[in-house]
């Protein structure tokens, strides 16, 4: 007779309507407080009137997000491998997987530190901005860019709270980091008129200080971390699969970045009023599309700690159950996306021009929620069952079609360079659900 799961040492999986709510509603919170970082810049920033000044905080915003969200591995790796780990109740090996986590985001935030001077010089060459944008973006991210230890930390820490399911902590720990980040803001470039600098060094703090409140949370849940062994935390079978998921998690949001920076650099070239308001609506497409993300969290939680604990039944119900709440929510959104977007452009900007221009393209924006959710949460299936490669694998697909669209829809200016990226992100789920498919049958076929 077949031992059963409870046999093995597994624990049960959840999976109900009210758990995807449970996991998903903390975790939005959360993640729709994230771009509120961005958010909070260009509102302070924009609110001044100069639209030089706004492009720049979107220029230096870009390269941030391109320079650690190419180490966002360090979140969404953390959480599959930990919710695996769950699943297969090893609490000695959810530990490992943090610790080693926490070193490879220190290492990696030193090294970004010491390359700083190369990154900016490549990262502004390629952006080609205007002299105005990229002297204030340069002043930015000189100060900012000493916030990447603190900010890789911070992945890992949520990684890990979220693959464990404790959302409320990652929801608790993100907001925390936002309020800080929103009242030095105000504080440094209104208080004290410091500028992209004071919006700059209001990150910076906020973050190291979430970075501290993250790792007393991480010691109440995990207890002393440098107590696990050191044989376990240097095992060569686990080191692999972190090295290979973490990679393949790399070059898929590099690829991601990619596709944006392409976006962004199309912007530069019509001048700072249309950088300007693609920056505009560009916040409020990742406003919306951060509403998405708390069901891909929930999707990799539970999909992640069913196929842990081998539950083949639960993890198909864990699909489907996300889906339909992520595109249920998605149509919600949009909608929400397009009636409130003229009032969103006008907090953000004071300048005319760019509140016209950013108007005119609305509709882009508030539709990009739609065609991404598909997308957004089978990215949370993949990333729960370490699907890595072929996450990767389509998405580079996905950047190859999106820059055959960008070069060919150039005639229709502006529209074409946001047509080809709604094609972008409906291309992205469509080709997760055709390997989907094939991988949610043979991972959990007997071998």
């Amino acid at each position: 007779m077949a031992e059963t799961r409870a046999e093995a040492g597994f624990n049960p999986v959840r999976v109900s309507h009210r758990r995807v709510l449970a996991l998903a509603i903390p975790t939005t919170l959360a993640h729709v407080s994230t771009p509120l970082l961005g958010v909070a810049d260009a509102a302070v920033i924009g609110r001044l009137g100069e639209a030089h000044l706004l492009g720049a905080i979107a220029a230096a915003a870009l390269v941030f997000d391109f320079l650690f969200w190419s180490f966002g591995f360090l979140r969404q790796g953390t959480s599959g491998l930990t919710a695996q780990a769950l699943g297969a109740d090893d609490e000695a090996r959810q530990g490992a997987t943090l610790l080693r986590a926490l070193i490879c985001g220190l290492a990696i935030g030193a090294v970004l530190i010491l390359l700083q001077s190369v990154i900016a010089w490549i990262a502004f060459g390629l952006l080609a901005a205007s002299p105005e944008v990229t002297k204030a973006a340069r002043a930015y991210f000189d100060i900012r860019v000493w916030s990447a230890p603190f900010v890789l930390v911070n992945y890992a820490v949520l990684g890990a709270l979220t693959g464990r399911g404790r959302t409320d902590f990652a929801l608790g720990l993100q907001v925390f980091i936002n309020l800080v980040n929103i009242v030095l803001n105000i504080a440094l470039v209104y208080g004290l008129s410091f500028g992209v600098r004071g919006s700059a060094t209001g990150t910076l703090v906020a973050e190291a200080c979430g970075m501290v409140l993250g790792l007393l949370i991480v010691a109440r849940l995990y207890g002393n971390l440098f107590a696990i062994p050191r044989g376990l935390v240097l095992d060569r079978a686990e080191l692999s699969l972190m090295i290979g998921v973490n990679r393949d998690i790399m070059i898929r949001n590099a690829a991601l970045l990619t596709a944006f920076a392409i976006f962004t650099a199309q912007g530069t070239r019509g001048g700072d009023i249309k950088l300007a308001a693609n920056a505009i609506l560009m916040n409020l497409l990742l406003v919306s599309a951060y509403f998405l993300d708390g069901f891909a969290t929930a999707a990799a939680q539970m999909c992640g700690q069913s196929l842990g604990a081998k539950d083949g039944k639960g993890f198909r119900k864990a699909f489907r159950l996300t889906l339909t709440w992520s595109v249920a929510f998605a149509a919600v959104v949009a909608t929400i996306a397009f009636v409130g977007g003229n009032a969103f452009i006008d907090f953000l900007t004071t300048n005319a021009e760019v509140r016209a221009y950013a108007r005119a393209y609305l509709v882009f924006a508030a539709l990009s929620p739609l065609l991404g959710a598909l997308a957004f949460q089978l990215d949370g299936v993949f990333i729960g069952a370490t699907w890595t490669r072929d996450m990767r694998n389509m998405m580079l697909l996905s950047l190859a079609i999106y820059s055959a669209c960008v070069f060919a829809l150039q005639p229709f200016g502006n529209a074409g360079l946001w047509m080809a990226l709604l094609v972008f992100f409906a291309v992205r789920g469509l080709t997760l659900a055709w390997r989907y498919g094939r991988l949610s049958v043979t991972a959990f076929t007997p071998t």
